[in-house]
């Protein structure tokens, strides 16, 4: 990274396109949450039934706000076009018809680990450090300017790694659950990459001073806070 450059009017100079991405980047590979040790142990094939349970259980929540959160951005987008592709992300989880959509396909994974639907649906068994991250980046997407909402979601820049590592890892340690259950992972791998690289474009555009772009870092950052939080809950969760 270079040093920082400042304008005539004292302000400090904007990034320049490759190093903002570089920030960008750096945010993921420093704080994501396939560093969190409940992953690691995850990934590793060191976690009982249970443990697995309780993180697909609680992470439902989290999966079931997405849409939510989308929505709330979409309201933000004056451009009709920009409300047509943002559109798109909501329809990936909610689906265009009855059992469709990554909501579904993370039911069929609970399924899949012995989890009925009742019990994901029944949101007064999320652990209350899960419900407080998922409502407080739901509220963030609501409260910020769509430029810190478009780059909280730039986690997307990591998932299509985790998730190749995640399928690799089920299939190796976890045969207990089935195949078909693998399908939300599987799927994300491309809506990853696709909507990380828009998103990102979208960033770039609106970002155009210093201080904008800060402010993108800082909410990059605060979402890996977010999905960090959610993993600190699940691991000290307990229980079933």
């Amino acid at each position: 990274m270079t040093a920082t450059t400042v304008r005539d009017d004292g302000a400090a100079a904007p990034w320049r396109t490759p190093e903002f991405t570089e920030r960008l980047r750096a945010v993921g590979e420093e704080r994501y949450h396939d560093r969190h040790p409940f992953n690691i142990r995850m990934h590793q094939g060191e976690l009982s039934p249970t443990e697995l349970r309780r993180w697909i259980a609680n992470r439902f929540h989290y999966q079931r706000h997405i849409p939510v959160k989308d929505a709330l951005i979409l309201a933000k987008l004056d451009d009709p076009a920009l409300r047509r592709a943002w559109l798109r992300r909501i329809q990936d989880h909610d689906g265009t018809a009855e059992g469709e959509g990554g909501i579904e396909r993370w039911l069929r994974l609970g399924e899949a680990a012995g989890l009925d639907r009742s019990t994901l649906w029944d949101a007064s068994r999320v652990l209350p450090g899960v419900r407080l991250a998922v409502e407080g980046y739901v509220n963030f997407c609501r409260l910020r300017p769509a430029l810190d909402a478009v780059a909280a979601s730039l986690t997307e820049l990591s998932a299509p790694s985790l998730m190749r590592t995640r399928i690799a890892a089920f299939e190796r340690h976890y045969p207990w659950i089935e195949a078909e259950g693998l399908a939300y992972f599987r799927a994300r791998i491309g809506q990853g990459g696709r909507d990380s690289e828009e998103a990102l474009a979208l960033v770039h555009a609106w970002a155009r001073t210093r201080e904008q772009q800060e402010r993108a870092v800082a909410a990059l950052a605060f979402k890996c806070e977010v999905l960090w939080a959610l993993l600190d809950a699940v691991d000290r969760g307990g229980g079933s």
